[in-house]
């Protein structure tokens, strides 16, 4: 599902919508009404892995102990994409499960053509998909996830996205295109990244403004709930003062945000994608991708990955400080280790 942002003022300087996020490998899909994603490029050298440094690690945690393994994946999700697959023009749902814990049930199965009845039936490769999710995530972070759905727009397009859903602003669903599946190491990538998402926008960071959700076209009331919040506003709503989104922009994107905002209302396509792409070179040294320029959203997700994934920097570029912003917090530190240790346990060889 594409990520989309709302086209605001550029005076208005805490506006951003991220009411879904997509990551997408190969071409850069056509730009819908805002910005979407472009493909992954690696812009900051990885270095040689030998080891990942363990001297976060929490008393008792056990270390980390498949440095090539995380490596790979690091390397591999964020060097492919070669843009020969066969995207399709939309976004197709197949199934969709209702979530209760670590269980799936109640698959709804939309209409579709006939070459996709292979793909939606396949309840194995569902449940293989959902499985290696759960194995990942600790459950307690991710109680919010109330959906679960197979899509598909082709190869190498979009391969994972979460978004608040239709029914429920405090509820989240999680999609993977069955397409891109198969490929574990771009979609432990892809899901640390969707997570990262889910950790940061959730309803404990960011309380769900239910007048938006209900009337998700009212641009007016977009700009007055805007207005009337003192925080960071991500699309869901109004971020805690003390949530990670917040001190992040604060931190990271005040200072660049008007200038990305300009960007953000371009409606040419052509013209948003060249006027991005030098927005990004222009500070390159601040983003871990060229992706995570598209907005603080993304820049969070992809450097959440990098967090998670990747060796401790040495913080001498904002790229590298934006890492180590979130060793900063011993929950995010634990949580690393969580998910790398369950990444090591279940990481299909």
């Amino acid at each position: 599902m594409p990520h989309r942002s709302k086209i605001l003022p550029a005076s208005i300087a805490l506006v951003v919508s991220s009411l879904a996020c997509a990551t997408f490998f190969g071409e850069s899909p056509a730009r819908p009404v805002v910005a979407d994603s472009t493909t992954i490029e690696l812009v900051t050298a990885i270095p040689p892995v030998t080891e990942i440094p363990t001297t976060d690690t929490p008393a008792g945690a056990a270390p980390v102990t498949c440095p090539v393994v995380t490596g790979k994946i690091m390397e591999k999700s964020l060097l492919e994409g070669d843009g020969k697959g066969e995207v399709l023009d939309e976004e197709i749902v197949l199934v969709t499960y209702i979530v209760s814990g670590d269980k799936i049930s109640d698959p709804y199965y939309e209409h579709v053509k006939p070459d996709l009845k292979d793909e939606q039936k396949d309840s194995i490769k569902h449940q293989h998909i959902w499985d290696y999710f759960t194995a990942l995530i600790p459950a307690d972070r991710r109680a919010a996830i109330g959906e679960y759905s197979i899509m598909t727009d082709g190869k190498d397009g979009a391969l994972a996205a979460v978004s608040q859903t239709l029914k429920d602003p405090n509820a989240w669903a999680l999609e993977v295109d069955i397409a891109d599946s198969h490929d574990y190491y771009n979609l432990t990538f892809t899901l640390v990244h969707e997570f990262g998402h889910l950790l940061t926008l959730g309803p404990d960071q960011v309380p769900p403004d239910v007048a938006v959700f209900v009337n998700p076209d009212d641009d007016d009331l977009y700009l007055k709930e805007v207005s009337a919040c003192p925080q960071y506003f991500p699309g869901e709503g109004c971020a805690n003062a003390d949530s990670y989104i917040n001190a992040y922009y604060r931190q990271f994107w005040a200072d660049i945000y008007e200038e990305w905002n300009k960007i953000n209302l371009e409606e040419n396509d052509d013209a948003y994608y060249a006027r991005l792409d030098e927005f990004y070179y222009k500070y390159e040294d601040q983003f871990v991708t060229d992706y995570a320029a598209t907005n603080p959203e993304e820049d969070m997700a992809e450097t959440w990955a990098f967090f998670v994934l990747g060796p401790k920097p040495a913080g001498d570029t904002i790229a590298g400080k934006k890492i180590l912003f979130f060793y900063q917090y011993p929950e995010l530190v634990q949580l690393r280790e969580e998910i790398l240790n369950n990444l090591c346990a279940s990481f299909p060889e």
